[in-house]
């Protein structure tokens, strides 16, 4: 029986890919503040929001309130 290798061929190696830069995890905990210069409205501005496709806009809100 062949071993089979998932993927496409056409792909480079992940680590041959000079175009990505991969950060190391953070050692200790991560502090976020939100500030009065936040806008209100979780769609605006934030780059996980894309109005060109079909979102949950109300899902979406939820997920970014305090």
């Amino acid at each position: 029986m062949k071993n089979k290798q998932p993927g496409n061929k056409k792909v480079p190696d992940f680590k041959e890919m000079t175009d990505r830069v991969i950060a190391e995890p953070a050692n200790g905990p991560q502090l976020v503040i939100k500030t009065n210069l936040d806008p209100s409205d979780a769609t605006e501005e934030n780059p996980y929001f894309n109005n060109d496709q079909i979102t949950d806009s109300e899902q979406f809100k939820e997920y970014f309130k305090e």
